[in-house]
């Protein structure tokens, strides 16, 4: 078990970048993670951790340990569950986009651990896609296209950019038929950025950009919404974020026919955590949830 365990410091070591983010970790001492980590060099005989004042760095050999180490834990924490009563036990981590996980991960957890009642999870919101082996993530939740190939992603859903606005401020301004129109109105951006502030409109190819001279600009989506209820523009967001809105009339959907393609929604895990229990458990689970949401579900485009 010792053995283990040093294996573990040194995974944790690794995925967290200093020996106090170790020990939190792990929830051990400083010194106790010092201690194991000196003792698994010793016993390998390499140096698997240069170590300064300031900072660590992994050579070579301990970035190629590490690895190894990490399939020795996953077979042990495998052979563990496999052989318990109930295989969905111990610490998961999974992170999600903030909002999307405020509303709809959030939810999706609790009821998780509602039917598993041995597993403790971590949630970790972020709108940043996080890097799950440095992160130590066992499952993503990801809204947008992939670029990591190395990773494996079960697709659950899907949501759309879509222009909308309040109905008192169509009635007095009108309501926009052509992109084109969109010069003539108030728009609301979510971001300020060095280049035109521009929408894009229909298929990559053969598609349309609107250049904005936007009236309000807000970095976050929320108090953007509170400017578009309140009948002062037009703005873009994703469907799920006004889903409420939209049901209730109190948005109304501008230019469906013309939005971009639909923006994926994925749950992501490494080749390695696939094959525990506990995460193959969670993406069944989360699968079947996320399939009863009809605000990921298709769109249809009036």
């Amino acid at each position: 078990m010792d053995r283990l365990q040093e294996l573990a410091v040194m995974v944790a070591v690794v995925d967290n970048g200093s020996l106090a983010a170790a020990a939190r970790r792990l929830r051990r001492s400083p010194p106790a993670i010092t201690r194991a980590l000196a003792a698994l060099e010793a016993r390998v005989g390499a140096r698997l951790i240069e170590r300064s004042t300031r900072r660590l760095a992994v050579t070579e050999a301990g970035r190629a340990f590490a690895e190894q180490a990490r399939t020795v834990l996953n077979a042990y924490d495998a052979a563990v569950s496999g052989l318990a009563a109930s295989p969905f036990r111990g610490l998961l981590r999974v992170t999600a986009p903030l909002q999307f996980g405020r509303q709809h991960v959030a939810p999706l957890v609790t009821e998780f651990l509602k039917a598993h009642p041995e597993m403790r999870l971590e949630l970790v919101l972020n709108d940043r896609f996080l890097d799950l082996i440095e992160e130590g993530i066992d499952v993503a939740v990801r809204v947008g296209t992939l670029s990591d190939s190395k990773l494996i992603a079960r697709r659950v859903g899907e949501v759309r950019r879509i222009l909308v606005a309040s109905p008192a401020y169509l009635a007095r301004r009108g309501t926009p038929k052509k992109p084109v129109e969109l010069g003539a109105h108030d728009t609301i951006l979510g971001t300020m950025r060095s280049e035109p502030s521009e929408w894009r409109f229909g298929p990559p190819k053969g598609g349309s950009v609107v250049r904005l001279s936007p009236r309000l600009i807000v970095n976050e989506t929320q108090a953007r919404l509170v400017a578009v209820r309140a009948g002062q523009g037009i703005t873009r967001v994703l469907s799920y974020q006004v889903s409420e809105d939209l049901r209730a009339g109190s948005l109304i959907r501008i230019m469906p026919a013309l939005e971009p393609p639909a923006i994926p929604i994925h749950l992501v895990t490494s080749s390695g955590r696939q094959k525990l229990p506990k995460v193959r458990g969670f993406l069944d689970y989360a699968a079947a949830y996320f399939t009863k949401l009809d605000v990921i579900r298709p769109m249809k485009k009036k």
